[in-house]
């Protein structure tokens, strides 16, 4: 088998390694998102189960290098907790042979806002919008501060400064907090929405397995990571939303995904979804991500075509979705059938581009 790819990263690698050492064995590489590593991982389980003969990987190296990897051709799908701007879209187009680019929102999952508070006695701690907004901007300092207590009463919370954790990679995690920051946050928070932390002084750690070793490592930290990745050390904020105070679960992120329009520019192609991080509607969780798999309607041989095409629509089935959304799996929230019935229409686009062989 002829090697395609510059580069796949390590796990990427060792498969196109392994693809030239058996015959009729074929290899399939991903990167990107590191909030979808954990629903990969059974994703990637479960399709082998039956299709043994191609070798799946999935780099887990964040969003932008995941779009970026796709661009290039170094990997056959992409992983990106953001949609394509538009310079990159037009470079993905390129890459595609003529075809289309896809755009499929398979992973949905909330963003925990989680902190690392030994000792605090709490299921969570309830917190305005501002008020995150306040802390990761570094506008409140200590934990025992009234803007906390206000809305934790009984609470006894230590006189330990705030330390805020962000991502130190192009993330889209945190485009989508600091998304929600920007739309609920209010004058708290003067930045734009942006994959990278948009300011100094804060302590940080790559994808999200960093972010939790930081918050891990010192007592007052604060920091967002997906949801799946939050361990038993870290506590969990239920955001303010209206008149109550909500934690993070798959059906109150599923919640405001059913409530937010089509992003601008989607099509039957792009399914992008402009998520509505400001809503008050009751019981949903407005810190959440909407995760793209990332795939061209067009590939050089029609072996790169089926494998693509074979294995998103096995993480968009029914049975892939529920496997992910196991809470000891990935917790995330599947899509709901209607949304299936588009995603699958899409991934019939998948074929070799005119005039390619296997």
């Amino acid at each position: 088998m002829k090697a395609r790819r510059t580069y796949v990263g390590a796990v990427g690698v060792l498969a196109l390694t392994l693809a030239g050492c058996g015959a009729g064995t074929t290899s399939l590489a991903g990167a990107g998102a590191s909030s979808q590593e954990i629903a990969m991982q059974a994703w990637m389980a479960g399709f082998q189960a039956d299709h043994p003969d191609v070798l799946l990987s999935y780099d887990p190296t964040g969003s932008g290098a995941g779009r970026e990897m796709f661009i290039t051709g170094a990997v056959d799908f992409a992983g990106s907790d953001a949609a394509f701007d538009e310079e990159e879209l037009e470079e993905a187009v390129g890459r595609c042979l003529g075809g289309d680019v896809l755009e499929l929102p398979l992973y949905i999952s909330p963003i925990a806002i989680a902190y690392h508070l030994p000792g605090l006695d709490v299921d969570h701690l309830n917190l305005e919008a501002e008020v995150v907004a306040a802390m990761f901007d570094g506008q409140i300092e200590r934990w025992d501060d009234p803007a906390i207590a206000a809305t934790n009463p009984g609470v006894d919370l230590p006189d330990l400064p705030v330390v805020p954790v962000n991502r130190s990679d192009d993330s889209g995690t945190t485009e989508n907090f600091t998304e929600y920051l920007a739309a609920a946050g209010g004058e708290a928070w003067p930045y734009e929405p942006s994959d990278t932390w948009p300011r100094s002084g804060t302590q940080s750690g790559a994808q999200n397995a960093g972010v939790v070793s930081t918050l891990e490592g010192a007592e007052g930290t604060i920091g967002y990571v997906d949801a799946s990745q939050v361990t038993a050390e870290l506590g969990t904020v239920a955001v303010g939303v209206g008149d109550e105070f909500v934690p993070y679960s798959p059906e109150a992120a599923a919640a405001v995904v059913d409530a937010s329009p089509p992003a601008e520019g989607a099509n039957d192609s792009r399914l992008t979804i402009e998520v509505d991080h400001g809503t008050d509607a009751a019981g949903a969780y407005p810190v959440v991500l909407i995760s793209y798999l990332i795939a061209c309607s067009r590939y050089e041989s029609a072996e790169v075509a089926e494998n693509v095409s074979d294995f998103l629509a096995f993480v968009a089935s029914e049975d892939g979705q529920e496997f992910a959304a196991r809470p000891d799996v990935a917790g995330s929230a599947p899509i709901s059938a209607a949304l299936r019935e588009r995603v699958l229409a899409a991934i019939d686009q998948i074929s070799a581009a005119p005039d390619q062989g296997a």
